[in-house]
């Protein structure tokens, strides 16, 4: 359908959190699209729908080129222990920090034919799925920084030129 412009911190629908998706509909498989072809620009791991406007439970991936969606996804486990991974957003441009993130992560949601998908893994699809429904709860990857680390970023958001 289309690639999407990112919405960049500061706009709502990025700290709102995201309605479930209850009828999937002609609508929602256009978001699923949009999402899809969003995501699939160079350097981009994962878009979520706020981070395009829409305040819906979904998020697109492409990790090492798999390329995928899932709808109303759920954080169902992590393990091991939290560890600081560089991390940026593509709604904090140019912004790159130590987030606290869990090395293994488990989302269960839906495809648009209404079948369970999961997806887990380590390493970069850890830290997407993480991430990604981080956005759909409202909360950015700046929110987990450490208390110093935070104010730093904080920082480097009010001097940026895109703020």
């Amino acid at each position: 359908m289309a690639v999407r412009a990112i919405r960049v911190f500061g706009d709502p629908v990025l700290k709102s959190a995201c309605a479930p998706i209850e009828t999937i509909d002609a609508g929602v498989r256009a978001l699923v699209q949009d999402l899809i072809d969003t995501v699939e620009l160079p350097g981009r791991a994962g878009v979520a729908a706020p981070q395009i406007g829409v305040g819906l439970r979904a998020f697109s991936y492409n990790i090492d080129g798999d390329i995928g969606y899932v709808l109303n996804p759920v954080l169902v486990a992590v393990s091991g222990e939290l560890q600081p991974i560089g991390e940026g957003c593509l709604s904090v441009p140019g912004l790159w920090h130590d987030t606290p993130r869990y090395p293994w992560a488990k989302v269960v949601g839906i495809d648009v034919d209404g079948n369970e998908v999961v997806l887990e893994g380590d390493g970069l699809m850890a830290q997407a799925l993480q991430h990604e429904t981080d956005h759909l709860d409202g909360r950015l990857y700046l929110d987990k920084l450490e208390p110093a680390n935070r104010r730093i970023a904080m920082r480097e958001v009010r001097e940026s030129d895109w703020f």
